[in-house]
């Protein structure tokens, strides 16, 4: 990440813009531009050789006006402060725009989990889930997976939370193993949030998912799933990344094969097939496709890439991928985006349902959690495409309106306590 780039005066510019264009009354502004809390901890772990280190973590709660504060928990060496509490903020805006009973916030460790071993790995979640224990819970504020976290991770920390509070607290936590209340549909809602959120923006334009030519930058749990549940809908997977470099294939890539040698431990520097190419996961965003799907971090997609990519269409399925500079750029090009906050809140949306179920004790099946999804987004979409059209914007400042009209109308009707 360039150290220029500040990812939570990002999403605050993005907010200014969008409150002039929607004419919203900005008394209250001030309000949903801060967070509500910031915490950060230092996590002291006993490692494998017996030497104790010292970890920084943060856990940043933006907005629960809506409902409990929600949000994943990411481990990556470049987690910031600021980063984090861009995450929480845009995570409000997700939950407002799909218009989910929930706040947003986002926790982050300093770490690259590649280096623990599995020992360390459950010391330092413990550690962390301690640490946070006072401001969590399951109508404070529910964590979930996010980059380099997984339902085992999410395991440790509702476990220790639960050994904290002396019986079982399943709600603390979504993302969680179906043995423990997770829900059915849970691992790929995102990448399916992501496929449904393509196939409604080919829609506005007459076209389909079917023979669409499509690039992933990243290859992780939503990378992966989305790749694979466009090539099961009949798109063609031409490019996809991982941390390590990326592969293109004119004629389109195996997706199923691809992702599966990357979930076993393969990188994709090594994965060869016919007609496939290397490339950088630079080159990879510039590639000749009809979508692109920046899937892993922020920052990816600035101002000289956007004056390069060759797409008709991008979907944000990383939270923050295109700065404020490049989106002008691309809307000066013609290059219709569908924004982060509604794009990839396939996970936030089935991370609700997961909660809806630990409350109420009930498991729903698959189809059913994947019709509802569909239901929620399609309603969220049409929602957006509207406002554009009356507010003459982009659907990420549509999206935006929306959603900050309706965190700032929730401040009005409660007032300001005391």
């Amino acid at each position: 990440m360039s150290s220029e780039y500040n990812p939570y005066k990002n999403v605050v510019d993005a907010m200014e813009e969008a409150m002039e264009i929607g004419k919203i009354d900005k008394h209250m502004f001030e309000i949903i531009k801060n967070p509500q809390r910031e915490i950060k901890v230092y996590l002291p772990v006993e490692m494998d050789d017996g030497s104790v280190k010292v970890f920084e973590g943060y856990r940043v709660q933006h907005s629960n006006i809506r409902g409990p504060f929600k949000g994943g928990i990411r481990y990556h060496q470049n987690v910031t402060l600021n980063e984090v509490k861009a995450l929480a903020t845009w995570m409000s805006l997700k939950c407002a725009v799909v218009n989910i009973p929930f706040g947003g916030a986002k926790g982050g460790i300093k770490v690259d989990p590649s280096t623990l071993s599995k020992r360390e790995l459950c010391a330092l979640t413990r550690r962390y889930t301690y640490a946070i224990e006072p401001i969590i819970g399951a109508d404070r504020d529910i964590p979930a997976p996010d980059v380099n976290t997984n339902a085992q991770i999410m395991t440790w920390l509702l476990d220790t939370y639960s050994q904290l509070h002396g019986k079982p607290c399943p709600g603390v936590v979504t993302g969680k193993p179906l043995e423990l209340g997770g829900s059915k549909g849970r691992p790929s809602a995102t990448g399916r949030g992501i496929v449904i959120s393509t196939k409604l923006l080919l829609a506005e334009d007459g076209k389909e998912l079917k023979d669409t030519r499509v690039a992933i930058q990243g290859c992780g749990n939503v990378g992966g799933n989305t790749a694979r549940i466009l090539a099961h809908r009949g798109a063609i997977v031409v490019a996809i990344s991982d941390v390590y470099g990326a592969i293109y294939c004119e004629s389109g890539l195996n997706a199923d094969q691809v992702t599966a040698y990357v979930e076993n431990g393969g990188k994709l520097t090594d994965y060869n097939a016919e007609g496939v190419i290397h490339m950088t996961n630079e080159e990879l965003l510039l590639c000749d496709c009809d979508v692109l799907i920046p899937a892993a971090l922020e920052n990816q997609i600035t101002a000289d890439i956007a004056k390069q990519v060759k797409c008709s269409y991008i979907v944000e399925g990383a939270n923050g991928p295109t700065t404020v500079d490049a989106d002008k750029i691309l809307q000066e090009r013609g290059i219709k985006l569908v924004p982060d906050i509604f794009a990839n809140s396939g996970g936030v949306i089935v991370s609700y349902f997961e909660w809806v179920q630990n409350i109420q004790e009930i498991a729903w099946e698959k189809p059913q959690v994947n019709e509802m999804l569909e239901t929620i987004l399609t309603k969220a979409f049409k929602e957006i495409i509207e406002e554009s059209k009356r507010s003459d914007c982009t659907l990420r400042m549509a999206a935006y309106i929306i959603a900050l009209k309706r965190l700032i109308h929730t401040e009005e009707i409660k007032g300001i306590f005391p």
